[in-house]
C-alpha cells in the first residue's frame, strides 16, 4: 500500500510538475496514462486555454490528472472557476498560501496538494486543511524557496513536522533518487526536469537540446530579490547576475526581467535573451526519450536499487 498511490489512484507514486511552459494536455495525459499523475501547468496558460487543455486532457486519458496553479496568478478567481466548472478533481497549489483557496476546492470535492520549500510552511499546509505536501528543495528548477534547502536536508525536517502523504522533489530524476527520496521519510516524488525533457513535454527542441548538454553548475539559483528562480546560464542569465552583482534595485531588476522571459526560452526556444528554467538534474539527463520510456525507468530502477538495498547491513 502506498499512501500517494491510494490518494489519487495512481499506479506509481510518481507526479509530474505542473512546470510553465512545458506541461500541456500531452505530457499530463502521458505521464497520467503511464501510471503516473500527470499536472497541467496553468501557470503559463490563460484562462480560456488552460480550460482547453483540460478539455483535451480528458479525452487523451481515462486516468487521473491534475492541475498545478500558482496562488499568485493575477485571474486566480476565474481558475479557480474553471476548475471546478471543468470537474478537475485534484488541484496543486503553489507560491502562496493554501489558506484562502484550499476550502473552497476541497467544497468542490477536490483533492488539494501545496507545496512548500520549509518544515514551517508544512505545518501551515496542514493547519489549512490541504491533502498532501509537495517539499520541494532549492536543487529544482524555475521558482524556488528562499530558504535554499536542499531535498535531502528537507525531506527528513518536513517528515518530523507534518503527519500528510508527503511527496519529495527537487533534484530528482531517477530510480534512485526516487528510492532515497521515500527513505528519507516522502511516501512519492514530484519530477519536473526529467518530464520536462521527454518527448511530450511541449517546450520547444531548442531548449530541449541546449538543456541536454548542461554541466554540473550551469544552472544557479538567480533574482533573489524578486522571486528566486533556478535558470541556466545563457546571455540573459549573465545581464541577470551582472545586475544583481552591482545591486540592482528589485525596480530595476523587474525592469530586466520584463514580460515573456520564460516563454521566449522554454517554448519559443531563444537560447539568449530567453529565461531558461531548469533543474539541477539536467547535469545527468543526456536524451530526450518518450514519457513510457521514463516512467519504465524509474520504476525499474527504484526496484533494483531497493532489491540491491534490501540485504545491506553494516
Amino acid at each position: 500500500m502506498n499512501r500517494i498511490c491510494d490518494l489519487f489512484g495512481i499506479k506509481y507514486p510518481v507526479i509530474q510538475g505542473g512546470m510553465v511552459w512545458c506541461s500541456g494536455w500531452r505530457l499530463a495525459s502521458a505521464v497520467s496514462n503511464a501510471g503516473g499523475l500527470g499536472l497541467i501547468g496553468a501557470g503559463s496558460m490563460h484562462p480560456e486555454v488552460l480550460r482547453e487543455h483540460i478539455q483535451k486532457c480528458k479525452k487523451a486519458t481515462d486516468n487521473p490528472f491534475g492541475v498545478n496553479v500558482p496562488l499568485m496568478y493575477p485571474e486566480i478567481e476565474t481558475i479557480m472557476n474553471i476548475l471546478v466548472e471543468e470537474g478537475v478533481k485534484i488541484v496543486f497549489t503553489s507560491a502562496g498560501s493554501p489558506k484562502k483557496w484550499t476550502g473552497f476546492l476541497k467544497k468542490h470535492d477536490v483533492t488539494v496538494v501545496h507545496v512548500v520549500s520549509s518544515a514551517l510552511f508544512a505545518a501551515k499546509c496542514e493547519e489549512a486543511g490541504v491533502d498532501a505536501i509537495v517539499a520541494e528543495g532549492f536543487e529544482a528548477g524555475g521558482h524556488n524557496g528562499r530558504e535554499e534547502t536542499t531535498t535531502l536536508c528537507l525531506i527528513p525536517s518536513v517528515r518530523k513536522a507534518t503527519s500528510l502523504p508527503l511527496l519529495a522533489a527537487g533534484g530528482i530524476g531517477t530510480g534512485e533518487a526516487m528510492y532515497a527520496a521515500m527513505a528519507l521519510g516522502a511516501d512519492g516524488v514530484q519530477i519536473g526536469t526529467r518530464f520536462a525533457l521527454t518527448h511530450e513535454s511541449s517546450a520547444s527542441s531548442a531548449f530541449k537540446d541546449f538543456c541536454l548538454k548542461l554541466n554540473e553548475g550551469d544552472t544557479r539559483l538567480m533574482l533573489k530579490k524578486l522571486a528566486p528562480t533556478r535558470l541556466a546560464k545563457n546571455e540573459f542569465f549573465n545581464e541577470v547576475e551582472e545586475a544583481e552583482n552591482r545591486g540592482a534595485t528589485p525596480e530595476e531588476m523587474r525592469e530586466l526581467l520584463g514580460r515573456g522571459r520564460a516563454k521566449k526560452g522554454i517554448f519559443e526556444g531563444d537560447l539568449m535573451e530567453g529565461e531558461l528554467e531548469i533543474g539541477q538534474v539536467s547535469a545527468i539527463i543526456n536524451e530526450c526519450p518518450t514519457v513510457d520510456s521514463v516512467m519504465h525507468q524509474l520504476i525499474s530502477t527504484f526496484n533494483e536499487t531497493a532489491a540491491r538495498l534490501s540485504d545491506t547491513r553494516f
